[in-house]
């Protein structure tokens, strides 16, 4: 997401690089880069008009840091006006005190707003918040069953009445099961409809009116940019919202739904959709996705990301492992499986500082790579895995798992090597020592690498000489201890 942003604003940086200080001349070039950066976005334009002039006028005003050039410094007055654009912190949801806390959904047509439904359930349900879904949209065939589906998969209830109820009834009687069950947290899925349609908007206000919703979320297609943001706003004045969901952010490479929402419709973006599986839902967080732009990463995400993969006593045994040098086959296939529990490699690399340029085919030359690691290891016998000095010193065991993995036994002799030295170098470094990375695993060869070329990359713009919140300065607040924690050794 953002690629197409992010290369542009790179270009902008360039132009007041080699600079001594930040003026008012040598800015103009840059600010023309970043306008045309966010235009290009699909920002709506009054938003880049407020946008540059904010950061024109911070930028004239700043006094250079010693020790950080002017371009680091301009960045970060960008980074600052991003985060204020987007709403300056995470808006979370409401949870009342008289349960239940009810949430109601709306949105066009085909935005994904069932989805977003069940997503929704399924982040709450991990804060430990029970939940019921109601579904009221009649209308959409197999729109109910959709819905149940995705209650059966989350292992979420879903209260419906059928598809000759009226909604508002649905909606009313769902509520009252919910008081009754003495849940948490009530979900009401309605139908699509068009700002324009003033039967459906007059229908969702009566169920508005009905249920008295706490949240009223606006699902809404990012891809659709500034739009969305109109979209908004529309809805906003005709019904009342009190948040919107972006849906489809994975796909978008322009941002500017992203960038316009909050400031046009006075509406929080409060999640952001990241893919299609039930469990792609996040916060959102001005700060983070303000770092994303900027090509520095993610890094709470991704540590939120592990903390639900990874238990914490696995995490000590595996570090114990490392120290002592008793890594072995099935502790790293065991590693590779949580990380796919995580999402896609490249979904996961983009939040880590600097690796956001490796190119599709880099990411995808990963992905290869990874899989025969794993096809590799999944042909060798347990006590093979649990000792990999054993293939090292018979070929007649390299040629066996070759046969089986389906590959030759160049390779597998090249993967035996590349784990002992990876694994002496995680020793060294888990003892406080850095040696310079062998080439190995992760560093080229005949197999080719997952991250081929990654040592030439440009480092993440300004991250050396930031000096604002950038990843680390979310607001969020610790996360409840949960039985699933740490960041472990990934």
């Amino acid at each position: 997401m953002f690629d197409a942003l992010a290369d542009r604003l790179e270009s902008a940086w360039k132009k007041l690089r080699g600079q001594d200080k930040i003026s008012e001349s040598n800015i103009q070039d840059a600010l023309r880069e970043v306008r045309r950066a966010l235009l290009e976005a699909d920002v709506n334009l009054q938003v880049v008009k407020d946008f540059i002039s904010e950061v024109e006028a911070k930028a004239q005003g700043a006094e250079v840091i010693s020790g950080v050039r002017p371009d680091q410094q301009f960045i970060k007055i960008v980074y600052d006006e991003l985060v204020q654009v987007m709403g300056e912190e995470n808006v979370p949801l409401a949870e009342t005190e008289q349960k239940p806390t009810v949430v109601l959904m709306a949105g066009l047509q085909g935005t994904g707003k069932t989805t977003a439904t069940a997503k929704l359930a399924l982040h709450l349900r991990k804060l430990d918040r029970s939940c019921l879904l109601v579904a009221t949209d009649v209308y959409r065939p197999a729109a109910i069953d959709q819905l149940i589906t995705l209650g059966k998969q989350i292992d979420v209830p879903v209260f419906d009445l059928g598809g000759d109820a009226d909604p508002v009834e649905i909606a009313r009687q769902g509520v009252e099961r919910a008081k009754a069950e003495g849940v948490n947290t009530v979900i009401i899925d309605t139908a699509g409809r068009l700002q324009i349609d003033e039967d459906m908007m007059a229908e969702l206000a009566r169920i508005k009116a009905t249920v008295q919703p706490h949240e009223t979320l606006l699902v809404v297609d990012a891809m659709t940019g500034q739009e969305a943001a109109n979209l908004t706003r529309t809805f906003h004045e005709q019904i009342g919202i009190t948040g919107a969901i972006l849906t489809k952010l994975d796909g978008d490479s322009r941002g500017g739904a992203a960038l316009s929402v909050r400031q046009i419709s006075g509406a929080p973006i409060k999640f952001v959709g990241i893919g299609e599986k039930v469990e792609a839902l996040q916060p959102f967080y001005p700060d983070r996705m303000a770092s994303r732009i900027l090509g520095m990463g993610d890094v709470l995400t991704l540590v939120e990301k592990a903390q639900e993969e990874i238990d914490l006593a696995d995490a000590e045994q595996m570090q114990e492992k490392i120290l002592s040098a008793k890594f072995d086959f099935t502790d790293f296939l065991k590693q590779l499986r949580l990380l796919k529990n995580m999402g896609s490699l490249g979904g996961i690399l983009k939040m880590i500082p600097g690796m956001g340029k490796l190119s599709d085919d880099q990411l995808k030359q990963g992905e290869t790579q990874l899989k025969r690691c794993e096809a590799m290891i999944n042909s060798m016998t347990k006590q093979e895995r649990q000792d990999p000095d054993l293939l090292a010193s018979s070929p007649s065991r390299r040629r066996r798992v070759a046969s089986g993995s389906g590959y030759k036994e160049a390779d597998v002799s090249k993967l035996v090597s590349d784990f002992q030295k990876m694994r002496s170098l995680m020793q060294q470094m888990g003892k406080g020592n850095f040696p310079g990375m062998p080439g190995g695993m992760f560093g080229g060869g005949a197999m080719g690498s997952p991250f081929a070329g990654a040592g030439n990359r440009p480092s993440a713009p300004g991250w050396r000489g930031y000096t604002g919140g950038g990843a680390g300065g979310s607001k969020k607040k610790k996360p409840k201890d949960k039985k699933k924690k740490g960041f472990g050794n990934l």
